[in-house]
């Protein structure tokens, strides 16, 4: 089988299906996703957390920017893609430097309340506090739990209305141009043709500019791990907020009942089909029997996904130096739910000429060329 459009996008995650339904208004988008369904990997393995404690200040801006889809969803969103849930981030008496400068980042962007011990218990009931707990924290009530089903489907619906195309199972095998047109061959010996190419393969990300000829950025996908298990008895989870320590050390809140947790690892990985480390696994009960009143019983469930990094952390999005038509939309290092929005304009905005919808930042802060400018 044979295939023609206007532009390619390789990557099912949220990054390609964002950036997928912002284009099909404008042009004839085809997206291939590597595995039978779409979100497989990164995207559905997630915490699901919309705010302003991860990442760096180009994060923050993408966050900042993509606020609106979550507060006033477009049509196609049958179901709302976030509900508030505020985030708590604590900190111990030798942290309290650190929870400042978490303070000083997150404050240009979202309304801040510090907590002493008081207020803490009576949002997180099972927290530890004082002598050797938690005993200053910040509460940002802003804070949003995002449905990722609800946001992926979204866009699903957004990209179908306009007449784009998701096809599955389709894995590239190899990426060639000719005269101005980029031919992907999959590993079923199909072909798709198209002007542009947008590589949103997450964690094989390099591995798609490689096979294109295109210098790779040196894209990390990094494990994260997640455990669910039963709350105390007495303890509602869907009451609790998400609570992070002022380090990378442990996050957790309510999870369908239950309660999950990780240990914020960051596991140097190949990309793949990622599966949980046994060390990592008793690394988060650990950590939140250490940083909470709660017991570890019987892990319920456990997962892993890869957060996919770019060596300084911000997002990739723009076209490649060394590419003609070969646009980057990688590099999303956990925010990529959160970022989607914005980061979906700013490919749409770079592909078709249209205004650019960061106020925080400009192009070159995002593009793959900021790289090469390191190297020189």
């Amino acid at each position: 089988m044979s295939r023609t459009s206007d532009i390619i996008i390789v990557g099912g995650g949220v990054a390609g299906l964002s950036a997928a339904a912002a284009l099909a208004p404008h042009a004839r988008v085809i997206l291939l996703e590597a595995e039978e369904q779409t979100g497989f990997h990164s995207s559905g393995r997630s915490a699901t957390m919309f705010h302003y404690a991860l990442g760096n200040r180009a994060v923050r801006a993408l966050t900042k920017a993509s606020r609106d889809t979550f507060d006033n969803p477009p049509a196609a969103f049958e179901a709302a893609p976030a509900h508030s849930v505020p985030i708590l981030v604590h900190a111990r008496g030798d942290e309290l430097e650190a929870l400042d400068r978490t303070e000083a980042d997150m404050a240009p962007f979202t309304s801040l309340e510090r907590l002493d011990e008081q207020a803490m218990a009576q949002m997180c009931p099972i927290l530890k506090l004082g002598d050797g707990g938690a005993v200053r924290g910040l509460a940002d009530l802003t804070a949003l739990r995002i449905d990722q089903h609800a946001l992926m489907q979204g866009y699903v619906r957004q990209l179908r209305a306009s007449g784009g195309l998701i096809v599955t199972g389709q894995r590239a095998a190899a990426i060639a141009q000719e005269r101005g047109t980029w031919t992907v061959t999959t590993a079923a010996k199909d072909t798709y043709s198209a002007p542009l190419l947008v590589n949103a393969a997450g964690a094989w990300a390099d591995e798609v500019a490689q096979l294109a000829g295109v210098a790779p950025v040196g894209i990390r996908p990094l494990r994260r791990t997640i455990i669910t298990f039963d709350a105390p008895a007495g303890v509602d989870p869907a009451r609790l907020p998400f609570v992070k320590t002022v380090g990378d050390e442990l996050y957790f809140s309510g999870e369908s009942g239950r309660l999950f947790a990780s240990p914020m690892d960051e596991g140097e990985s190949a990309p793949c089909d990622s599966q949980p480390d046994e060390v990592d696994i008793a690394t988060a009960a650990w950590r939140m029997e250490q940083r909470t009143s709660v017991a570890v019983r019987d892990i319920r469930a456990k997962w892993s996904g890869l957060r996919s990094f770019a060596p300084d952390g911000v997002p990739v999005l723009g076209f490649a130096p060394d590419g003609d038509g070969f646009m980057w939309c990688a590099g999303q290092g956990g925010s990529g739910l959160q970022t989607s929005p914005a980061a979906a304009a700013v490919v749409a905005a770079l592909i078709t000429g249209g205004e650019w919808p960061i106020a925080d930042l400009v192009p070159e802060e995002l593009g793959p060329g900021r790289f090469l400018r390191q190297a020189v």
